[in-house]
């Protein structure tokens, strides 16, 4: 049975391995909820900072997701 992924999950610029489109389905999950900073979203999901950062930011150069405010 093949797994469903988030649409907006699968990247144009890079490789998509399962383990980054299951990691990225739950971050865009969550954000369709409410807009989350990524110390919420690890916590939430209990994915390490440093992951939700890395798939934020490849979401951030498709143009996915949007930063508010400024970075830390």
């Amino acid at each position: 049975m093949k797994e469903a992924f988030h649409p907006n999950a699968y990247l144009q610029h890079v490789k998509n391995v399962k383990n980054g489109l299951i990691t990225r389905s739950r971050i865009l999950l969550t954000l369709e909820t409410q807009p989350y900073d990524g110390t919420a979203i690890a916590k939430k999901k209990s994915l390490s900072y440093g992951v939700v950062m890395h798939h934020l930011r490849l979401l951030e150069g498709e143009g996915i997701v949007s930063r508010k405010g400024r970075r830390p």
